[in-house]
């Protein structure tokens, strides 16, 4: 299973992690995990979780082999043991032809392939995976969300942070979302949607320099906001009234504002959290929060 932590930079989702990982004490309230406290059970949580954050924790002037084996030793592993789990993880992580390569020779997404797989040498019942694909390429995205997805196949549970809704949409199970350092909502990508009106109206612009005409016209016969996609072309807005949506389309179409192609259906999980705390995910500026509400 995967646990989403949705919410945007500053919403409290790192100091969560690292409060349930004992990383962090806790201002107040309590917090389980596993069954045990994370103040008064440290050791036997650590001994059940893993944690990769969002910065490599290998060293990076070893090989990714080297890495491995010097973590599968500390663990307990004999010496040939631990070249064989060595060499197991890498093959994978699809990182066995780059086993001999200094860590700081790998890629973006290689770098946060090797850390997870540094992360479950020994297998653990919970992973935490801080923003695992945090300025990754669409290729290592990709790549990264393969791993997670073979880790739950596993047997391992994962709590994934994230600040993107269509990485939390493809992995999570279920969605807490987090604003101001409080859980707002939480379902399934489904019962998020669901939950903040019946459709939603997508719309892609032929033309970007009438974008904006088509915002503005599209608010405007629908009476709600509209948000632009970062392609630049791309628009959607909750649409409930499908007669309000037939107009708006209509009207476009005799400003001549020529749309490729539309679709109404279900929300997106930005629409949702939009919806939720009156702003995009992508657009909550950076701030500390009092993230121990989280947990309590």
């Amino acid at each position: 299973m995967v646990f989403g932590l949705l919410g945007p930079n500053g919403a409290g989702k790192t100091t969560t992690i690292r409060m349930l990982a004992t990383l962090l004490r806790p201002d107040g309230g309590t917090a389980t995990v596993l069954g045990h406290d994370v103040v008064k059970e440290a050791d036997k949580v650590r001994s059940r979780v893993s944690m990769t954050g969002q910065y490599a924790s290998v060293d990076e002037d070893l090989t990714g082999t080297e890495n491995l084996i010097m973590l599968a030793r500390l663990l307990g592993f004999d010496k040939q043991g631990a070249r064989d789990r060595a060499a197991e993880l890498l093959e994978a992580f699809g990182l066995s032809d780059a086993a001999d390569r200094q860590i700081k020779n790998y890629s973006g997404g290689m770098r946060r392939r090797i850390d997870i797989a540094a992360s479950i040498v020994v297998a653990p019942d919970l992973i935490f995976l801080d923003e695992p694909t945090t300025g990754l390429d669409p290729r290592s995205r990709n790549q990264v969300w393969n791993v997670v997805r073979a880790l739950v196949a596993d047997g391992t549970t994962v709590l994934l942070t994230t600040q993107y809704l269509d990485e939390a949409d493809q992995l999570a199970d279920r969605i807490a979302v987090i604003d101001h350092g409080h859980v707002i909502a939480e379902g399934t990508s489904s019962e998020l949607k669901a939950s903040v009106g019946a459709g939603a109206l997508h719309v892609r612009v032929a033309d970007p320099g009438r974008t904006e005409q088509a915002e503005q016209m599209l608010s405007r016969a629908l009476g709600v906001e509209v948000v632009r996609e970062p392609d630049g072309i791309s628009l959607s807005a909750r649409a409930d009234d499908p007669k309000r949506v037939s107009t708006a389309l209509t009207e476009l179409n005799e400003a001549g504002v020529d749309v490729t192609e539309f679709s109404l259906g279900q929300p997106s999980l930005d629409e949702v959290f939009l919806a939720l705390t009156g702003h995009p995910a992508e657009d909550e500026p950076d701030r500390n929060v009092g993230n121990q509400e989280v947990v309590r």
